[in-house]
């Protein structure tokens, strides 16, 4: 929803849809938004916050610090104090609100500041500015540093089939020290989808920063496809569709709190909806497994 004209754009976006499908989503049960100041450079915020304020009672809402951006749009990461505080000023006016409920720092760089950065985010929520501090991006030994100083509420990580690096160590460790894991890329940027082609990629618009995702290009792509192809078979076996399934799938997990999956338009709310009430049968869940085993491996060939 930040639109064109900044790093990683999707391309153009009609700001009446965007605020069509926040519209719609709140209607259909989703109780909570994540953005970030950097989406769009502040333009993400500006959507969500034009329709907060047509809303009583508001979603909860999750937005981020650390990123920042010149007038050229040159985007830079800082997490000095002085920069947040004057970032979580930005986003209240953005958004229109007097209290952000869960303040993120959007990534841990530089590594050497993450201990002021963290600080400065426990200070905003003494002050009443932030009702939760919560991290994204952050390695264990990362939220370990974190939680000496504050208790982090919750780790926002990328989790898909597509990516599982954090089952080893980030998914266990935040089960034990009762930190929640919001997910994003639940279908890595829309592959998981089942709507993906070469000739769709190629219609991309030029803006749109999937045109660059290694996973959007070959050989990654091609392997990836051929994993699709045999999800849609499995899912439509029981009665759901690719995405629903990869997003049930990441939600499977009792150490995940939430999945993030974007929307552009409000008719594809429908579809994302129903898989947060989906349990998968163990089967189900066994035969994703062999399947991601012979993912890997022939991911594994065709970049050898």
């Amino acid at each position: 929803m930040g639109g064109s004209g900044w790093k990683a754009s999707w391309g153009p976006q009609d700001d009446n849809d965007s605020r069509a499908t926040i519209r719609r989503a709140i209607e259909t049960g989703i109780n909570w938004i994540d953005t970030a100041p950097v989406y769009g450079l502040g333009h993400s915020e500006e959507v969500v916050g034009s329709v907060l304020a047509e809303l009583s009672p508001r979603p909860l809402i999750a937005t981020k610090c650390c990123r920042i951006w010149d007038e050229a749009g040159n985007i830079s990461y800082n997490l000095k104090r002085a920069s947040i505080r004057a970032e979580v000023e930005a986003s209240l006016r953005r958004l229109r609100i007097e209290v952000i409920d869960l303040y993120q720092i959007h990534w841990p760089v530089p590594d050497e500041d993450v201990e002021e950065g963290w600080s400065a985010v426990a200070e905003l929520i003494a002050e009443g500015k932030v009702r939760y501090g919560g991290v994204s991006n952050f390695s264990v030994e990362q939220l370990k540093r974190a939680q000496s100083i504050h208790p982090v509420t919750s780790l926002q990580t990328l989790y898909s089939m597509l990516g599982r690096r954090l089952e080893k160590e980030l998914l266990p460790f935040c089960a034990d020290n009762n930190i929640g894991v919001l997910v994003f890329s639940s279908l890595q940027k829309g592959l998981l989808t089942g709507k993906f082609s070469p000739q769709w990629v190629a219609g991309l618009h030029p803006e749109d920063h999937r045109k660059k995702d290694i996973n959007f290009t070959e050989p990654r792509f091609g392997v990836h496809l051929k994993l699709v192809e045999k999800l849609k078979v499995l899912a439509t076996g029981i009665g759901m569709t690719p995405a629903q399934l990869s997003i049930a799938w990441t939600l499977r997990d009792p150490a995940v709190t939430s999945a993030i999956v974007g929307s552009r338009k409000p008719e594809q709310l429908a579809e994302i909806i129903k898989a947060g009430s989906t349990t998968l049968p163990v089967k189900v869940l066994d035969t994703v497994a062999t399947l991601l085993r012979e993912h890997r491996d022939n991911l594994r060939n065709a970049l050898n």
